[in-house]
């Protein structure tokens, strides 16, 4: 119902009982199912073999009947990227912290830093294997090594942006360096931090199938390996949906925390 306020602008008045739908929240799942039954029409259209890209209803099908390894295999997936996360989460902040404290830390460690994040983490899982074995702990490490980088760049990055008229005017106070950090530098770089977060935790998925592929017995990387030998697509296939569904959720996760935490750095007034 429309209705016509005093300053001749109009505004829409939600009948009483009336249900609105929330097309934002319901976006998400119906652009899921849209996505699969696409899929599911183009491949009874083009009559695909299942050997090259099984329907989402072949993929349903492997779930149940593969549930039981598929359910073990995730939740190993999960605990070593959860476990390989949060060391990250622990050594990102510290290392970035100690690379933001100063000019010189950050010119000297930052080329270094970037080196590392260059070098493929497949060529470093071989020397993981010889040093700790096949098992979880290369697949924890894996994790950790890939998703830490984003993490110490943003926290870095906080505390290196400070401008320098508020550091002028916080040492005209009589604040010392530590003060700086601990009451502006740190508060500052939370929003980047949190932020990098939602990143990172995509990261350590990748770190984690990456090493279970080459170096585990088990996980969903080494159960979509074995699959794949066995030329079970459809099972090769579950795995990535459950690899997806893991990782939005842990996005989703990272995404509600960064909400709670630094809710009030976001002040954006986009429209929808």
């Amino acid at each position: 119902m429309t209705v016509v306020t005093e300053d001749k602008t109009t505004a829409v008045v939600q009948k009483p009982g009336a249900v609105r739908f929330n097309w934002v929240r319901a976006a998400p799942w119906l652009y899921t199912i849209g996505l699969f039954v696409v899929w599911e029409l183009l491949v009874i259209a083009f009559d695909t073999p299942v050997t090259i890209l099984p329907a989402p209803s072949r993929i349903f099908q492997a779930i149940v009947q593969y549930w039981s390894p598929i359910w073990k295999n995730s939740l190993q997936t999960l605990f070593t990227t959860t476990l390989g996360f949060g060391l990250a989460v622990i050594g990102g902040l510290a290392i970035g912290l100690f690379i933001g404290w100063s000019k010189t830390i950050y010119a000297g460690l930052y080329p270094l830093m970037i080196g590392f994040n260059a070098i493929p983490k497949v060529a470093v899982v071989p020397i993981l294997v010889i040093w700790f074995g096949i098992g979880t702990i290369p697949a924890v490490i894996t994790a950790f090594l890939i998703s830490f980088f984003p993490i110490v760049v943003n926290v870095a990055t906080g505390l290196a942006t400070i401008e320098p008229e508020t550091e002028d005017v916080l040492r005209a106070l009589g604040a010392r360096k530590i003060d700086i950090m601990l009451k502006v530098g740190i508060p500052r770089s939370m929003p980047y931090f949190f932020g990098s977060l939602k990143i990172a935790i995509t990261l350590a998925f990748v770190g984690s199938v990456l090493s279970e592929t080459v170096a585990s017995n088990y996980g969903l990387g080494n159960m979509m390996s074995s699959a794949q030998s066995q030329f079970n697509v459809p099972l090769v296939f579950a795995g990535l949906l459950m690899l997806a569904i893991e990782g939005i959720a842990m996005y989703a996760l990272m995404a509600w925390i960064e909400k709670r935490m630094t809710g009030w750095a976001h002040r954006s007034t986009m429209a929808n």
